[in-house]
């Protein structure tokens, strides 16, 4: 691969004062510091200089390129073809130039190529999310390799170009190049996207991962952490959760506090402690309980499970190392729930289980960067909170 952002002069590699840990683990998610380490040698490259605020503590932000291709459908390019050969044979060509902005629109799917590639060794994997902004906007991203069989994944020894799927469910949204949609995270060793059970178990009994005074709810096999959902507030008609309207003006992402929320959006208000989830609408809700991720893990929100229900309640599924967690607990930040029912309409009660935490060892037991104590962190400290492109509504949730 042809490498620009590797360079010392583009971007200086500094080693940072790491913390010592007795018998930290050489198999996980691979760390801030590390992340570092891929780039100075060139295991992620990028055709634009990489910037210092895309390595979050556990994960790498992605930056659209300048060109996309909208197709007629989703695909996977399988283990015999590249990405842009399947692009050509669904009619994505000619590219759109995203250089003065492009509208993506509601109901379309996109192909877009990403400024980064990587190059990784055999016990290296990628596993990729949309940032939460994305998944606030009700946009699905998922990231596409050449010769990729499964989304959000790339292979250990990959060496080549990385894409985005990006497809708008409620909005038509404005993009651009350098925007940020989606993040990939790092994975050495088998088995390291799951802590062990006993250890999640102890943890979890701590208040380290969960913060709610009252029982908590038993693990589900494989160590998941459950998280139920807030549909009365703490306040009598308090506003927990918005519904997103249909046939609205275009979003520009680039565009942060910005846009009047009541323009997109319907408030919904806590009563009965019951909510029906219309077929194929969209909403924002929040979990009764605070979330935590310990400094020597990271977590991710399991998003769809029809045990549940028939619907998803994630699209944005990490949560970085330092999320929500202070003094030792998890305290002070909700999880935000992107929430869609799929083929029949679901009735949804106040302290039902809706998701499930899964929480995985960090490589090397620490990462140097924290999410919120130690890096802008648009939402550390969140209650129930709407996409960074939209002003607060004028009545607080909190």
């Amino acid at each position: 691969m042809t490498d620009t952002s590797g360079s010392p002069g583009l971007f200086p590699f500094r080693e940072e004062t790491s913390p010592n840990v007795v018998g930290a683990r050489k198999t996980g998610v691979l760390p801030y510091q590390q992340l570092h380490e891929m780039v100075r040698t060139h295991a992620i490259v990028s055709t634009v200089a990489i910037e210092p605020d895309q390595i979050q503590p556990a994960s790498l932000d992605l930056r659209l390129g300048r060109r996309a291709y909208r197709v007629r459908a989703s695909f996977l390019p399988g283990p015999n073809s590249t990405v842009m050969e399947r692009v050509g044979q669904l009619d994505g060509l000619p590219p759109i130039d995203l250089d003065n902005g492009a509208v993506f629109e509601a109901g379309a799917v996109y192909v877009v190529e990403l400024l980064e590639s990587v190059a990784l060794t055999a016990d290296v994997v990628g596993v990729a999310n949309p940032k939460s902004s994305t998944g606030r906007l009700d946009v699905l991203t998922r990231l596409i390799a050449d010769r990729a069989t499964a989304f959000d994944r790339i292979e250990g020894n990959y060496d080549g170009p990385l894409y985005i799927e990006v497809a708008p469910l409620t909005f038509n949204v404005v993009v651009r190049p350098g925007v940020r949609l989606n993040q990939l995270r790092f994975q050495r060793g088998a088995g390291s996207g799951v802590l062990p059970q006993s250890e999640t178990e102890k943890l979890y009994k701590a208040g380290q991962l969960i913060g709610l005074h009252e029982p908590l709810l038993p693990l589900r096999e494989g160590g998941l952490v459950p998280v139920t959902v807030d549909l009365r507030g703490d306040s009598a008609g308090a506003i927990v959760g918005y519904k997103a309207k249909k046939y609205t003006n275009k979003i520009d992402v680039t565009k942060i506090d910005h846009y009047g929320p009541a323009e997109f959006w319907d408030e919904i208000r806590g009563s009965d402690g019951r909510l029906n989830l219309d077929k194929g609408d969209f909403y924002i809700l929040a979990t009764r309980e605070d979330v935590g991720v310990p400094r020597q893990m990271a977590a991710e929100m399991v998003p769809y499970d029809t045990r549940s229900g028939e619907f998803r309640v994630h699209y944005a599924g990490f949560f970085d190392p330092g999320f929500g967690w202070a003094d030792g607990k998890a305290a002070g930040s909700k999880a935000v729930l992107e929430v869609r029912s799929y083929g029949v309409s679901f009735t949804l009660e106040h302290g039902q289980i809706v998701g499930w935490l899964r929480y995985a060892p960090i490589a090397s037991g620490f990462t140097t960067k924290l999410y919120g104590s130690d890096m802008k962190s648009n939402y550390q400290g969140q209650g129930l909170a709407l996409a960074k492109q939209f002003k607060k509504w004028p009545a607080s949730w909190k």
